[in-house]
């Protein structure tokens, strides 16, 4: 997969994906020639190798931005952004970041000699509730949230360009990916993870969903493999430049289940008190068909006891 010395990019590299991403990128062989770029607004100080270019700052504002892509870029990882319950708090923020900063990515790319591989991290908020048995390649997007929206309006921008041969851009829509440390980035799905946490916590949670409540769901180690993938794929490919990903849809009293064999001996507490809102959101997911990303070889986490044991493998001890 690798060519000598591409630079590759990724925004949010300080983010629970994007920690692991660059993680991932530094480890691989198949990068092994390639130089990183990572960008947040808080990194490590030390500890990375020489082929390591650690950009701290707002990647909207073009100093960043210049100083981002000083070096050009070949294969963009693009994770940043402002996520679901923090975008309805501040749609000012949201917007600036999720919109206009991303478009100015989109734009600086543009100018390259060669179209970069974008890889933009879309949501499956771009569906909203949609009351439909099933969601497919060919359900139309209905956003309800803003973040969905605003992943939607990226999508459509990435469509657009690639169109024009001003990168070669894909967006991998996201299910819920766990586990996250509690109170992640302000994500309304947020319980997904803290089921996790308190379970290894020994910690008493009430979800906010039924125990027949159905989601979809993706390990972090599943979601890197997947970002790996779409920066992978021929750039020729003839293919929609909006992919949903597969996942496990899975309810969410199997996933108790799963949590009680893998770690019997938690003293953990789960009972559950449905929201309404919520509910719609994130406990009526319902099945998931996704026959482009899996020609393309895309894979979830297989079975629901991997899904936990890799969601488990990600909390601190």
């Amino acid at each position: 997969m690798s060519s000598p010395s591409r630079t590759v990019v990724v925004t949010g590299a300080g983010g629970f994906v994007g920690s692991r991403l660059v993680r991932r990128l530094i480890e691989d062989p198949a990068f092994i020639d390639d130089r990183l770029v990572i960008c947040d607004l808080a990194l490590a100080e030390a500890g990375w190798p020489d082929r390591v270019r650690c950009v701290r700052g707002d990647f909207g504002t073009p100093e960043v931005l210049r100083d981002l892509l000083r070096d050009g870029a070949d294969v963009v990882f693009h994770l940043a952004g402002v996520l679901g319950g923090a975008a309805e708090a501040d749609p000012g923020l949201a917007r600036r970041v999720n919109i206009d900063a991303t478009l100015s990515l989109m734009e600086a790319l543009r100018g390259l000699p060669k179209p970069a591989r974008l890889v933009f991290a879309s949501s499956i908020a771009v569906f909203g509730p949609t009351g439909r048995a099933c969601i497919d390649d060919a359900t139309p997007t209905d956003p309800v949230m803003l973040y969905g929206a605003q992943k939607r309006m990226v999508e459509v921008a990435i469509e657009q360009a690639a169109a024009r041969g001003w990168i070669d851009g894909l967006s991998l829509r996201l299910p819920g990916i766990v586990a996250r440390p509690r109170s992640s980035g302000g994500l309304k799905s947020g319980f997904l993870s803290d089921l996790f946490n308190a379970w290894t916590e020994g910690s008493d949670i009430v979800l906010p969903v039924s125990p027949q409540g159905t989601t979809w769901l993706l390990s972090v180690r599943a979601c890197v493999d997947a970002l790996v993938h779409a920066a992978g794929l021929p750039g020729s490919l003839q293919t929609p430049r909006a992919l949903t990903l597969p996942a496990l849809r899975v309810e969410f009293a199997s996933i108790v289940s799963a949590l009680r064999a893998v770690e019997p001996t938690s003293p953990s507490t789960i009972t559950f008190q449905p929201e309404p809102d919520i509910e719609a959101q994130f406990g009526r997911q319902p099945a998931l068909e996704t026959p482009f990303a899996d020609h393309l070889g895309f894979r979830h986490d297989g079975d629901v006891q991997t899904l936990v044991e890799r969601a488990l493998e990600e909390i601190p001890r």
